[in-house]
């Protein structure tokens, strides 16, 4: 098992995300001894599509990449689409990949990253309804149940968040990963 103590994960969600794939690599990274930190556009809590609250740590107008180690972008529609719209969390993003850190994102998280512009000659996959919009994005896009692509590990649905949380906690356990830029 990897250790993670000393590293500080930010997960980066909005009302709407998918429960399940905020909760488990959150677990994972804690588990492993990492700090996560839950960022949205506002303070207070969050609401997962299906019930689950969070608490927001930070906002987005309160961050900045270089706090953080690596970065988790959970999915969900409505979270997926709103985050995106946020250009403080675009610019996060946008940074968390130019400072080469870590990134895992799965389903429908994946849609920040082409309005950050940082999916261009990288390979990911995505839940399949994002397929055209990361290859518009210059992304090459694969049906496969976790993608590693030089730190930035990607996954399509809950199903695959067994393999997903481990990529991530291999990833973050290396650090940061000079191909990975905005």
């Amino acid at each position: 098992m990897s250790h993670l103590t000393g590293k500080t994960v930010a997960f980066l969600a909005t009302n709407g995300f998918e429960d399940s794939e905020l909760t488990s690599p959150w677990e994972a990274v804690t588990e492993h001894g990492a700090t996560a930190v839950l960022i949205s556009t506002e303070t207070g809590t969050i609401t997962g599509k299906k019930g689950h609250e969070a608490q927001v740590d930070r906002t987005t107008a309160d961050v900045s990449a270089g706090d953080f180690d690596a970065l988790v972008l959970p999915g969900g529609v409505a979270n997926g689409d709103k985050i995106r719209m946020d250009a403080q969390a675009v610019a996060f993003v946008r940074d968390v990949f130019a400072q080469h850190k870590p990134v895992g994102v799965i389903c429908h998280g994946g849609w920040i990253l082409t309005d950050a512009d940082v999916v261009r000659g990288r390979t990911l996959t995505s839940y399949p309804s994002l397929q055209t919009d990361l290859r518009n994005a210059g992304a090459t896009w694969v049906d496969e149940e976790v993608v590693v692509d030089s730190g930035l590990v990607s996954s399509r649905t809950p199903a695959d968040l067994p393999a997903f949380n481990a990529k991530l906690i291999e990833e973050i356990a290396e650090g940061e990963h000079q191909q990975q830029t905005a």
